[in-house]
């Protein structure tokens, strides 16, 4: 089978060709699928978390998948940071530092996940500064996407991430991507009511919404990181079965997609031109905060 891909941006669009491409082969079983990259003049590297994940899926289904006909400039980025090193092509090093590496994580590998955000996102030098309370709350925010991959999914395929700095965008892009049941699925055996995927993404993200069991609270994180989001000037966006979410320029939007993604996909972008400093108010004196 032979497959053709455009270009793909971490837009709606670029999720959704990206899909496309994957419900044209997601009933295949013991083929040779062949991806022809020849019409992709960009590729925004951070997609590699969801590309890498749909891939990954046709692999499962014992589906052989090569990448074929790439232009130089996006072999070259995504050899860089190690996704192509899955389709037979070999590492380049990263000299500027841009890229956050492309890899799987198994479910179990929470310390290496923990680890992997430390040392590749948390302390990047282009992320804004933040005070050691709120750097902490951040951290953890980040790390709940995981735990909601493996406690919330229950994914057994693995999560996967990636980033990438554009220095000229002023943008660090962060993304996670598993292949659970899906945001929307878990929302409405929790609610006990069938709502269209968007809707269920919106409940998700909405204060201390959760779907967790017990005494620990859920849903703080990505609350956190709105918040901040707000404030710098970046965005998130959340894909689900057939729900895309964004939260940019201190406003939600919502849109159904054609195809869904067996999963969910969390993209987080900061805005690096952004010269303030955060904190939490609850280290703030008064003589700060007046």
């Amino acid at each position: 089978m032979n497959l053709t891909l455009g270009d793909v941006r971490h837009v709606q669009w670029g999720f959704a060709a990206l899909l496309r491409l994957y419900s044209q082969a997601e009933s295949c079983r013991f083929e040779d699928i062949a991806i022809d990259l020849s019409g992709t003049s960009w590729f925004d590297a951070d997609m590699c978390a969801a590309f890498g994940a749909l891939l990954y899926r046709l692999t499962e289904n014992l589906n052989t998948v090569s990448l074929v006909n790439i232009r130089p400039g996006v072999e070259k980025i995504l050899s860089k940071n190690g996704f192509l090193c899955h389709y037979g092509r070999e590492q380049i090093v990263d000299c500027w530092r841009t890229t956050i590496p492309y890899q799987r994580f198994d479910v179990k590998d929470d310390r290496y996940f923990a680890g992997y955000i430390e040392e590749q996102f948390i302390h990047r030098a282009e992320i804004p500064h933040m005070s050691t309370g709120l750097l902490k709350k951040f951290r953890e925010s980040i790390f709940e996407i995981f735990s909601n991959a493996v406690l919330h999914s229950g994914t057994e395929q693995g999560i996967f991430s990636c980033g990438q700095f554009f220095p000229k965008r002023n943008r660090l892009d962060f993304a996670v991507a598993d292949l659970g049941i899906g945001i929307p699925q878990k929302v409405r055996e929790y609610l006990k009511r069938d709502i269209p995927a968007v809707e269920a993404i919106q409940w998700a993200t909405l204060g201390r919404n959760t779907t967790k069991n017990g005494a620990v609270p859920g849903g703080l994180g990505l609350k956190l990181l709105q918040e901040f989001i707000d404030l710098n000037g970046g965005s998130i966006q959340i894909v689900s079965d057939v729900g895309y979410w964004q939260r940019a320029n201190r406003t939600t939007s919502i849109n159904p997609l054609d195809y869904p993604f067996p999963g969910t996909v969390v993209t987080i972008e900061i805005n690096t031109a952004d010269t303030n400093s955060y904190a939490l108010v609850s280290e703030l004196s008064a003589a700060d905060i007046f």
